[in-house]
């Protein structure tokens, strides 16, 4: 199984949002949608993470990663929602990331997130 993915452009804030299971098959996909989240933004990335069903260990050690590859670009990654058994990143050598209890959340802290600008997402990004 794989995850669909949703990026979405608000001012100086992306969101990316997952859905499905973050396992080892999925880290592949995860890197492009953060690679997109790189080249099409600016400022913190939210990972949305609402409708992650959950996440292996190397999903977990793919998420660190990308937080070391949006510092690199001058950016945060924070997370939004992580999944309901409670396991976060591992922490090591990488930056913090802050995590937020839900997406609104997420938004609330930066309010001056206007409403949505672009957005794009996989062939199969489930609808609301």
């Amino acid at each position: 199984m794989t995850i669909e993915w949703r990026y979405t452009v608000q001012q100086d804030l992306g969101v990316l949002s997952l859905a499905g299971f973050l396992g080892s098959d999925a880290v592949g996909r995860f890197t492009g949608a953060v690679g997109w989240a790189v080249a099409r933004g600016t400022g913190p990335v939210v990972l949305d993470l609402t409708r992650l069903r959950g996440w292996s260990v190397g999903g977990q050690l793919a998420v660190a990663e990308a937080a070391v590859r949006l510092r690199a670009a001058g950016r945060v990654l924070e997370l939004a929602a992580i999944p309901a058994d409670g396991s976060l990143v591992p922490a090591g050598d990488g930056p913090a990331v802050q995590v937020h209890r839900d997406l609104a959340a997420a938004l609330a802290a930066h309010r001056g997130a206007g409403a949505e600008q672009r957005e794009w997402r996989s062939d199969a990004w489930p609808s609301a």
